[in-house]
């Protein structure tokens, strides 16, 4: 008797940090083959990003995403390096995502990340040109 293919694997939510074109971002992941749903995330010590100017935290992103498909990837720009590590702010911190599947299982993953290490690394940081006169 064959066997029929696996089932999918559930959702599994993460929120991981990325560097890409000079510039650090959060991204809300999940590596699962099933949709996550009520998606939550707890950033802890809360994260200032854009230059100290936006609490990462308070993003809707992070507060109440409804649904996160499949394979899905949502980023956000959390800061430049330079802007970052100027500031005098904890470098490490802590991501609790939950969710619920869609058989009403509740999901939980917490990743420790550490900033520090993007601190030593060549990174360009993109150039903006100035605002053209009116």
């Amino acid at each position: 008797m064959a066997e029929g293919p696996p089932p999918p694997r559930d959702a599994d939510v993460l929120v991981d940090v990325e560097l890409e074109h000079g510039l650090l971002w959060l991204a809300l992941v999940n590596l699962g083959e099933l949709p996550a749903h009520r998606v939550r995330v707890r950033l802890e010590p809360p994260l200032r990003g854009l230059g100290g100017r936006k609490r990462l935290d308070r993003l809707a992103l992070f507060r109440r995403l409804e649904l996160l498909a499949p394979g899905r990837r949502i980023r956000t720009i959390l800061d430049r390096p330079s802007l970052l590590f100027a500031r005098d702010e904890p470098t490490r911190f802590r991501a609790t995502a939950t969710w619920v599947t869609d058989a009403g299982r509740r999901g939980r993953r917490v990743v420790e990340h550490d900033l520090e290490i993007y601190r030593d690394l060549a990174v360009l940081d993109p150039e903006v040109p100035p605002r053209a006169q009116a």
